[in-house]
């Protein structure tokens, strides 16, 4: 048991750390609205990830063996990530966080979730064959995989947007202008690899 748990925690740390668009999607949503934003952003993994593994098990792993359906789930995170990186790019000045922005906070990383294909590919690739290795062990094994990668994936992208929301208030002015350039470029970057993935992923 400890073994699975550790196993996830360190599975989950890495994902929760990397760079990617969830990640930069935190702490954009932390800077135009505040920690409460970019927390519940952290959080849209445990609202995607159940439809996530049961995809990659019964129906992405079944069909392998043509990647067009890899190939359009990046396509569409390439058009989604592009339009955040637009909306992040164009911010003028930091917002108060309100509930309907938190929200709205929310349901944009929900949807950055679902349309990364990463969470999928992890599934297909390392997170169903543990849990299954797992669960010939027992129902133990199997819950502490998934509760020691999710507690580390959410937690460190929560630790990171309380970390960037206690340093908000310096972020002011043209300062606040550049981070959010910088920010909405890097999404852009995301965007475009997420395309170069669809066309790799259509290719083959």
């Amino acid at each position: 048991m400890a073994a699975y748990l550790i196993s996830g925690a360190v599975f989950g740390l890495s994902a929760g750390l990397a760079p990617g668009p969830l990640l930069t999607l935190v702490l954009t949503e932390t800077l135009q609205h505040g920690s409460r934003a970019g927390i519940r952003v952290a959080f849209a993994p445990l609202v995607t990830d159940l439809p996530i593994v049961i995809l990659s098990l019964f129906v992405i792993a079944r069909l392998a063996g043509s990647p067009l359906v890899m190939g359009w789930i990046s396509l569409l995170g390439a058009g989604f990530v592009a339009y955040l990186g637009y909306e992040t790019f164009v911010s003028r000045k930091a917002a108060q966080a309100g509930q309907g922005e938190c929200i709205r906070s929310l349901r944009k990383g929900v949807i950055a979730n679902l349309l990364n294909p990463h969470p999928y590919l992890f599934w297909m690739t390392v997170g169903s064959p543990m849990v299954i290795r797992a669960l010939h062990e027992g129902m133990l094994g199997a819950g502490s995989f998934l509760a020691g990668f999710y507690v580390f994936l959410v937690g460190s992208k929560a630790g990171l947007s309380l970390l960037a929301g206690r340093t908000r208030h310096l972020l002011k002015g043209r300062v606040y202008r550049v981070c959010m350039m910088t920010l909405g470029i890097l999404l852009w970057l995301f965007a475009v690899a997420l395309a170069r993935d669809a066309l790799r992923f259509m290719a083959s």
